[in-house]
């Protein structure tokens, strides 16, 4: 009776930290679909996205094994500063109209750094989960699939909204991860 509590405790702690890493998902997925994107562009980000929560935190977990707490400050506040240069970019481009080439979700380079930067604090998470031994499998799979999931939607959620913004979709879309990437620096 003791063990099944304490599988159904860690199972709905497990839940809740992959909702909460979902939601970043959602939310940086929305700012991505308010400059406009193809239901493909949604597959294959939205894949590429669950894949790095799995890979993400998988690493986290083994690097959690090995090192005690030394990079989980590091590895979020490097996700906060590449959202900031991501976002401010993204406003200036909005600003400067076509004179600035913009972050492009559609270029290899451009979907790895969005995945990455958007799944980065599942490794950080990864580093906690695997100095207490959490289940790796469990672990990997509720990441995986809530940050795909979760991303399907804010890229849906921001492609509909997107045709009433226009133009300042591209602005609205890199305050949003400005201010994402504050909230992981400070």
């Amino acid at each position: 009776m003791v063990e099944a509590d304490l599988h159904a405790g860690q199972f709905l702690t497990l839940l809740i930290m992959a909702v909460a890493l979902g939601f970043d998902a959602f939310s940086l997925g929305l700012g991505i679909g308010l400059r406009g994107i193809r239901i493909k562009d949604i597959l294959k980000l939205s894949s590429v996205i669950a894949l790095f929560h799995i890979i993400m935190p998988l690493g986290g977990i083994v690097m959690g094994q090995f090192v005690s707490g030394l990079l989980g400050s590091v590895a979020t506040t490097a996700a906060g500063i590449l959202l900031l240069l991501l976002g401010g970019h993204m406003i200036y481009s909005s600003l400067r109209g076509d004179a600035v080439v913009s972050f492009d979700h559609r270029t290899y380079w451009g979907l790895f750094v969005f995945a990455l930067s958007v799944s980065i604090d599942s490794f950080s998470v990864g580093i906690t989960l695997g100095m207490f031994a959490a289940d790796i499998w469990l672990t990997v799979l509720l990441f995986g699939f809530f940050g795909g999931l979760m991303s399907i939607m804010g890229l849906m959620l921001g492609r509909k909204v997107s045709a009433n913004l226009g133009e300042y979709g591209e602005a609205l879309g890199g305050a949003i991860l400005f201010v994402f990437g504050i909230l992981f620096v400070f």
